[in-house]
């Protein structure tokens, strides 16, 4: 089909083409019997216009014809009067059936495309959402996916229906007057052109905002969220935040005037010239007329109908190149689909006794985007059942660690092996349900009290109160929960509740949560960074019993969390420089005992102050 065109416009065709497909696949597999009724339905309003003008003109004649004194001039002009009115009917029971049946179709549509987006998000890499170049590929799938497909499906429906009215208005109007089809040729092409030249410009304009527009949104989010508004507030930053997202909002408006201004003008070119060529021929037309060629029924349709021919072929213009520029969109869905996640094995067989050994095989690991590796050749074996600390300064790639034994992400180069089995061998379901993670950034569920437990292993805990509530006995938060304004039932979280509960809370909160998982591996990423003294070692004394039999990673700055561990790994660079217990370590006096050294003198700075205070 596109082998005679330019090969870059073919290109543009074949892609428009691709996506029209796979809109239509979705759009017949969503509901199929919905897009035959509402195929249906735009037949019977595109054959009523000529029906209607038909009805028009036999009205005409059999007027004349009674004038005249004809026979049966009456009983024509009733009949006729009874047809108009049955296709008047039609014409706007069609419509409002069609409304009905889209409005349907839109629901189920928005329900299924929406799904299929957050099944496939699930699917992928954590290292896709960290990307910055991938957020703009996600907010341009987020952009109403539906409204865009339901939106392709009401625009080829409408040119379904424009298409057989101005063909049968065509027919009737070609009889009358032939050079209807030189206006048709001459004017209707280079406005489709035209319009087609301005949605591809409007897409590639919106296309070229994403990251813009996604600064707006953090604008906005920043002044109005609960998190940043108080920091805001303090910093006196609002009218350098509002400036900002002004300046962006202007350059927006501007651009889209120009575009408003260059569509205006196009279509009232084409407006006029069209009106001028109709009139032109009404002219003829009335003239043939009058010398007889033609009936007075014949120029009352033709002057009805051109109208509404050169209005449907504006609304067919329209509706082919709207069609069009919703392809463009629904690219962008397709593009987002078409991400695929890194390849999960399947093999478990061999881990049926889950062990939960640890093995790093010279592992390299570099961000995407970044200059540096965050990790650079770590080799290290962690038998199950051990209790092992990682420690370091900020950078140093403690988290990646951790965040690569979870296979959040896969090692450039090495491998990380799970009781003897490179991780990448593994499912990732079979990998995930081994392992129990407090992230150093831990979820705070906009959900009750009961279920932000429960979260830890939803499908056994639930619906299973009796059993979350000795979890939280077990890990100490059950009084915490108790107090609360419902107990268990609170609903935490400001957005859709009433009780937020402080930094610490939450993290023990999302403690218990681990401790409710199962898993033969533990990983706490800073467990304790939110909790004070007290409560510190209120956890920790129900530590050893909570985590007995299983392997447990600690990373944490704090040293009186770090004491508990058999061994401690210490990171620097994305290596591991040393390895050993706390009084080995420090003996050694090298990176290790440079950390706590400086460690004890803060902490003996302090304790005057807090004596002094007391």
């Amino acid at each position: 089909m596109t082998r005679f065109l330019p090969p870059a416009l073919a290109a543009t065709v074949e892609e428009l083409l691709a996506s029209a497909r796979w809109a239509v696949r979705v759009a017949w597999s969503t509901n199929a019997a919905l897009l035959l009724s509402a195929a249906a339905l735009s037949l019977v309003r595109g054959v009523v216009p000529a029906g209607l003008a038909l009805t028009a003109r036999g009205l005409v004649n059999a007027t004349m014809a009674h004038l005249q004194g004809a026979s049966g001039g009456l009983g024509s002009l009733g009949v006729w009067l009874v047809l108009g009115f049955a296709l008047t009917v039609a014409e706007g029971v069609a419509r409002l059936a069609n409304t009905l049946v889209m409005q349907r179709f839109r629901d189920e549509l928005n329900h299924s495309i929406t799904s299929d987006i957050l099944r496939h998000a699930a699917t992928l890499d954590v290292a896709f959402f960290e990307d910055a170049r991938s957020q703009d590929i996600l907010q341009r799938a987020k952009d109403n996916p539906a409204d865009h497909i339901v939106r392709f499906v009401t625009e080829i429906l409408a040119c379904l229906s424009n298409g057989v009215v101005v063909l049968s208005l065509f027919a009737l109007l070609v009889v009358i007057e032939p050079l209807v089809l030189l206006v048709v040729v001459l004017f209707t092409l280079p406005y489709l052109r035209f319009q087609w030249r301005l949605a591809a410009r409007q897409h590639a304009l919106e296309r070229s905002r994403t990251t813009k527009r996604r600064w707006t949104a953090y604008f906005v989010s920043t002044l109005t969220g609960r998190g940043t508004v108080g920091e805001v507030r303090i910093l006196g930053l609002a009218p350098l935040l509002i400036e900002r997202f002004r300046t962006l909002m202007a350059e927006f408006r501007d651009q889209d005037r120009k575009l408003y201004v260059h569509g205006f003008a196009g279509s009232s070119l084409f407006v006029v010239v069209t009106t001028g060529a109709i009139y032109a021929m009404f002219v003829r037309v009335a003239y043939r007329v009058l010398s007889g060629a033609l009936t007075v029924g014949d120029l009352a349709i033709f002057g009805g109908t051109t109208n509404r021919l050169r209005a449907t072929l504006e609304s067919l213009v329209y509706s082919v190149s709207a069609a069009m520029e919703q392809t463009l969109y629904i690219a962008n869905v397709i593009e987002f689909l078409e991400v695929r996640p890194t390849p999960a094995g399947t093999t478990t067989v061999a881990l049926t006794t889950r062990h939960a050994e640890i093995e790093f095989r010279d592992v390299h690991f570099t961000y995407p985007g970044a200059a540096e590796p965050a990790l650079n050749g770590v080799s290290l074996h962690i038998v199950p059942g051990e209790t092992v600390a990682v420690v370091g300064e900020n950078g140093a790639g403690k988290t990646t660690l951790v965040k690569l034994i979870a296979r959040l992400y896969d090692p450039d180069s090495g491998c990380v092996l799970f009781d003897g089995v490179d991780l990448r061998e593994l499912s990732r379901d079979f990998l995930h349900a081994e392992i129990s993670f407090v992230f150093q950034a831990f979820g705070r569920y906009e959900a009750t009290a009961a279920e932000n437990i429960a979260y830890g292993d939803w499908q056994r805990l639930l619906h299973d109160r009796d059993a979350v509530q000795q979890i939280a006995e077990q890990a100490g938060v059950d009084a915490m929960l108790q107090a609360m304004p419902h107990g268990y039932d609170t609903m935490l979280g400001r957005m859709f509740g009433e009780y937020d509960p402080s930094g610490g809370q939450w993290q023990k909160i999302a403690v218990a949560r681990a401790f409710g998982r199962n898993a033969a591996l533990l990983i706490l990423d800073e467990p304790t960074s939110n909790l004070d003294a007290r409560a510190e070692y209120e956890l920790f004394c129900r530590f050893r019993e909570l985590a007995k039999g299983r392997t447990t990673i600690i990373i944490s700055h704090r040293f009186s969390t770090v004491s508990m561990a058999n061994r401690i790994l210490v990171m620097d660079a994305g290596r591991i420089v040393e390895s050993g217990t706390h009084d080995e370590l420090v003996a050694r006096a090298g990176s290790y005992a440079d950390l706590y050294e400086l460690h004890r003198r803060q902490m003996d700075a302090v304790r005057p102050k807090e004596s002094g205070q007391l």
